[in-house]
């Protein structure tokens, strides 16, 4: 299993999957309150250094998919064929995250048919925890709303 690397504009956002819960970043400037994601030290759109992390529904739509083709990592070949989608945030349709469409928070990354990817389809995130002990990760997956 690839773990992410965390650097330390992303650092809480890997703190907050532990928990289970889905946070951006957010400018946090009363004037411009912006979303921003990757994190970054800087606020793109008004260029302050403060920041904030906001809670997100977790909800989303399907915005883009792949199905990836050998040559694989071998850390994943095992598991092909599986899906790798892109999600855009309900609250925050600029913000797009990458992960997996699994049948269930447990289940592996090819836990769903192909012909079930829909662009549009509506989501909700999950997080199974990967690997055992404190180090665990927990990568942010995604189910279908109305499986």
């Amino acid at each position: 299993m690839l773990t992410p690397v965390v650097d330390d504009d992303g650092a809480l956002f890997w703190e907050y999957a532990a928990r289970g819960e889905l946070r951006v970043q957010a400018c946090a400037e009363a004037a411009c309150g912006e979303l921003r994601f990757p994190p970054r030290p800087c606020c793109p759109h008004c260029h302050s250094f403060a920041g904030e992390w906001r809670r997100m529904s977790g909800r989303g739509r399907i915005w883009s998919y792949v199905f990836p083709h050998p040559p694989l990592l071998p850390e994943y070949a095992a598991q092909a064929p599986y899906n790798v989608i892109v999600v855009e945030l309900a609250e925050a349709p600029l913000i797009r995250l990458v992960g997996n469409l699994v049948s269930g928070p447990g289940a592996p990354l090819n836990s769903v048919a192909p012909e079930r990817l829909r662009i549009g389809a509506r989501v909700q995130v999950v997080f199974p925890q990967d690997g055992d002990g404190a180090e665990a990760v927990r990568l942010p997956r995604w189910v279908l709303e109305r499986p």
